[in-house]
């Protein structure tokens, strides 16, 4: 680990320590509203824990990060890092990085090094009748054009998450060889019909030395 990486990973640990655990659907997407930040969003608790982040770092990290092609990374100081959001009561341990070509671009121009942060959130789902989905429709205004897609597709839709607790952060550390040993997935097409970037996955069972830094709530 460089000098850089480590100083940017100790000024992420002393400030996220701060962070409040437990966000509650209606206010945090309100609060997400005001600020004019992804509101909308159908995973709104992800992009409230990226939003939290970019409050306490405001002063510490540039943000958004590096950009390279299409994709523009969360926060940088001496490299690049991504904010990442996981529940942790899933069968799939897997989560989702960002793109493969992206990600390989950062490592070659930051030093050889770039960093995930990763919330492990215990979640609640919407009950049956569906109350929280409906009020965050109607706060919309409208059905947004995923919502609209997917209708056509079929009428079942996913349970939305009405809570989520933060319980743990992790900090990961990566570098070219580093990638070289995870998986990729395919994300299909565009609405304009090109295909999306390959992603990096990563199993969170077996980070191995990746993880460099976590903090417990």
């Amino acid at each position: 680990m460089t000098t850089q990486f480590n100083e940017d990973l100790n000024i992420l640990k002393a400030k996220l320590a701060s962070l409040k655990t437990v966000w509650e659907g209606k206010p945090s997407v309100l609060e997400l509203k005001q600020a004019n930040y992804n509101w909308k969003q159908m995973e709104w608790w992800a992009f409230y824990f990226e939003y939290l982040c970019y409050k306490v770092l405001l002063s510490d990290f540039q943000h958004p990060g590096g950009h390279f092609d299409s994709v523009t990374f969360d926060l940088r100081r001496n490299v690049n890092w991504d904010l990442k959001a996981k529940a942790i009561k899933s069968d799939d341990h897997r989560a989702i990085l960002n793109d493969v070509r992206a990600m390989k671009q950062s490592i070659a121009q930051n030093g050889g090094e770039h960093g995930v942060i990763i919330a492990l959130c215990d979640v609640e789902y919407n009950d049956i009748d569906r109350s929280f989905q409906k009020w965050h429709t109607e706060l919309k205004g409208d059905l947004s054009t995923y919502e609209i897609e997917r209708k056509a597709r079929t009428s079942i839709s996913r349970y939305r998450k009405t809570k989520a607790v933060l319980t743990e952060i992790l900090f990961l550390r990566f570098t070219c060889a580093d990638l070289e040993l995870l998986s990729t997935m395919k994300q299909g097409r565009n609405s304009n019909g090109k295909p999306r970037p390959e992603k990096y996955m990563i199993d969170l069972e077996n980070i191995g030395n990746l993880q460099v830094g976590h903090i417990a709530f």
